[in-house]
C-alpha cells in the first residue's frame, strides 16, 4: 500500500473516535478496508466497492453533519483511491469488459453512485474545502468514462469528434440551421 494512502487511513482511524464517530462504524469501515485492500481479485475487488464505497459515504454525512470537513475530503480522496485500485486490478485481470463485464458494471454504477454524492458536497461544502472534493469529482469522472469505454469500445471507436466550439464563446446565430 503507498505510504500516502496509509497515512490518510491511520488519520482518519485515529479521528474517528474524537470526532464523536460510533466506534463500530470506524471499525466496519477499517475492517472493510482491509479486506479491500488484501483481495487479490479485480472483480472481487469492484464487488466489494460497494459496500465499502457506501461505509465511506456514511461516514462523509456523519463528518459533514458535525461540520468536519477535512475527514469528508479525506474520505472521499481514499474512496476515489480505493475506486483507481479495483479500476486497475480489473484492468490487468480482464482487460475486456465488452465480453466479461462483471465487475465493471458494478464499478461503474458505484462511481455514478460517488459522483452524486460529491455533488450534493461540493453544494453544502465551505469554499475552502471545494477544491480538492472538484479534484476528486474530475478523477471520478475520467474513472467513469474510462469503465464506459471497457463496456462500449464501439460505440467510442465510431464516436465522431464534436465540434470544436471555443470556451466561453456563443455559436454565431447565422450560422446555425
Amino acid at each position: 500500500m503507498d505510504p500516502g494512502v496509509a497515512r490518510r487511513v491511520a488519520l482518519l482511524i485515529l479521528l474517528a473516535p474524537l470526532c464523536g464517530y460510533s466506534g463500530a462504524a470506524a471499525d466496519k469501515l477499517s475492517e472493510l478496508q482491509a479486506r479491500f485492500d488484501s483481495e487479490p481479485s479485480g472483480v472481487h475487488k469492484a464487488k466489494m466497492i460497494q459496500r465499502l464505497g457506501d461505509a465511506e459515504f456514511e461516514e462523509a454525512g456523519r463528518a459533514e453533519k458535525s461540520g468536519d470537513y477535512s475527514t469528508v475530503g479525506l474520505l472521499m480522496e481514499k474512496y476515489r483511491d480505493n475506486v483507481r485500485a479495483a479500476s486497475e486490478a480489473l484492468e490487468k485481470e480482464n482487460p475486456d469488459g465488452e465480453r466479461h463485464p462483471n465487475g465493471y458494471k458494478q464499478l461503474e454504477m458505484h462511481v455514478q453512485k460517488g459522483l452524486r454524492q460529491i455533488d450534493e458536497l461540493l453544494l453544502i461544502a465551505p469554499p475552502e474545502f471545494k477544491p480538492p472534493l472538484e479534484l476528486v469529482r474530475k478523477d471520478l469522472v475520467s474513472f467513469d468514462d474510462e469503465l464506459l469505454r471497457f463496456l462500449f469500445p464501439r460505440r467510442h471507436e465510431n464516436k465522431p469528434p464534436g465540434p470544436a466550439a471555443t470556451p466561453g464563446t456563443p455559436p454565431d446565430p447565422e450560422v446555425l440551421p
